[in-house]
């Protein structure tokens, strides 16, 4: 499971005979501001007693650091030219994390003392730094020429460590498919072998069979299953819903939740429709928004790479806000830039707006009768700026789609979970999505980030496609 504590190792580089008080100050600025500025990272840094001074000059230095950060598990890499900075130094602490995120600034130049010396030249040894990385394809992130209480350094640093949050929980992540794909949706088919390959993920197959089983063989006098409904109770307005729903939900939720916990999961999709309403009698979208709501990503349709989407977006947030897997619906009837960003009844509860209530399903009603498809969230979501993007894979090669919105307040209402979302241009979004290849599921999610996205698919070998 997601945990949204960060580990960043910090190399204060330093080369000879530049200023070292310079940089031993630079050193314990940056990490005040680390320290005071982001409480949810860790930061592992050299101290007197591990090199020079506790900065990084030399092999010798960077093999002490080099041990420091593998004993600590950092999950990113931070490197300072506080003064000129020894490149090799730098580049051998890289060498040896070439698959963590790392971050390099340059540092701006103090005042030139009398008589013209300078007393760093930062601006000069990164590019040296910054070549020796390149020379030895070290991907990294570049955060500019900074002081560590400028807010460029401040908004650079927490995209930083957003991506290392993401990194770290996309490699090697778990994902449940429970259930086969829906037999005529080729749009979620997925290369699992390319999974392993690239990311060193597994998908762990879970029949519908044992999931339905395993479910019925549940009481309803089950303290699990008693806690979840009344949960569901005071969550949503169940009213509407009938009891025999409601605990089946409930049982199915502690089934997918001891999958999780067994199987050690970073999230999951389900075959949501029809044989879970025909030989269970219910929808599982709320026990997928519930999941969601926890941390446990969940697909609609068996999207294998939307859930790695809804992860990348929740570790993004260092998850402190869940994602919301949607459809590209429809476009507004009089709003150009406008289109309907909907899924049956799947939002996490969180995130809707007062009044959302537990109902039957929208569509699958029609084929299995409205008492056998109880299930669906049906709300408008919270208004705010969201972050839309959508994971793909063709040839081996992953790409993913990534765009701004915003909520908007418009007529008409749907059924479902929905909510109307303004983007700056929906032609060349449209467009861009038909032409690359991209499928008609994405994910949502509210708060803006673009940047942490972009990095950590430089980072991860992933082409992004931003609009």
């Amino acid at each position: 499971m997601l945990g949204n504590r960060i580990v960043i190792g910090f190399v204060p580089l330093h080369r000879y005979p530049f200023d070292e008080k310079w940089a031993l100050e630079l050193k314990k600025r940056f990490v005040d501001v680390i320290e005071k500025e982001f409480k949810n990272v860790e930061l592992v840094y050299p101290s007197e007693n591990d090199t020079k001074l506790g900065l990084v000059t030399d092999d010798s230095d960077a093999y002490r650091v080099v041990e420091l950060f593998r004993n600590r598990g950092v999950d990113g890499i931070f490197i300072a030219t506080l003064t000129f900075g020894d490149e090799l130094a730098g580049a051998l602490v890289a060498e040896h994390f070439r698959k963590t995120p790392i971050m390099v600034v340059a540092t701006k130049e103090p005042q030139i003392l009398p008589g013209g010396f300078r007393r760093s030249d930062s601006f000069c040894g990164t590019l040296s730094l910054a070549s020796a990385l390149y020379r030895r394809k070290i991907p990294f992130i570049f955060g500019g020429i900074v002081f560590p209480e400028d807010e460029e350094f401040k908004k650079q640093f927490n995209n930083f460590i957003r991506t290392a949050s993401i990194v770290r929980n996309f490699i090697g992540a778990r994902i449940g498919l429970i259930g086969p794909r829906p037999t005529r949706f080729e749009t979620v088919t997925f290369n699992e072998a390319k999974m392993a390959e690239k990311f060193n993920q597994r998908v762990v197959h879970v029949t519908l069979l044992e999931v339905i089983e395993e479910a019925r063989k549940l009481r309803d006098d089950d303290p699990a299953v008693s806690r979840i409904v009344e949960e569901m109770k005071k969550q949503i307005d169940v009213s509407r819903t009938p009891q025999e729903a409601l605990y089946k939900q409930a049982k199915l939720e502690v089934v997918l939740r001891n999958i999780v916990e067994r199987e050690k999961l970073s999230g999951l999709g389900f075959r949501c429709w029809t044989e879970i309403q025909k030989y269970y009698g219910i929808s599982p979208c709320y026990v997928l928004a519930r999941l969601t709501d926890s941390g446990i990503v969940s697909s609609c349709e068996v999207d294998i790479y939307g859930a790695l989407t809804m992860l990348i977006q929740y570790t993004a947030s260092l998850g402190t806000t869940p994602p919301h897997f949607i459809d590209w619906t429809i476009r507004h009837p009089e709003k150009p830039n406008v289109f309907l960003a909907w899924h049956c009844g799947n939002a996490p509860p969180s995130l809707m707006q007062p009044g959302c209530i537990l109902s039957y399903h929208s569509i699958m009603y029609r084929d299995v009768g409205v008492e056998r498809s109880y299930g669906t969230v049906e709300g408008e979501l919270k208004p705010g700026i969201v972050t839309i993007s959508r994971l793909v894979e063709y040839d081996g090669e992953f790409k993913m789609f990534i765009t701004r919105g915003r909520i908007v307040d418009v007529e008409p209402r749907v059924r479902g979970s929905w909510t109307w979302v303004e983007v700056e241009d929906l032609d060349k979004v449209y467009r861009t999505l038909i032409e690359e290849g991209f499928v008609h599921h994405a994910s949502m999610i509210h708060g803006d980030y673009v940047d942490a996205i972009v990095n950590a698919c430089k980072l991860l070998g992933i082409k992004t496609i931003v609009v």
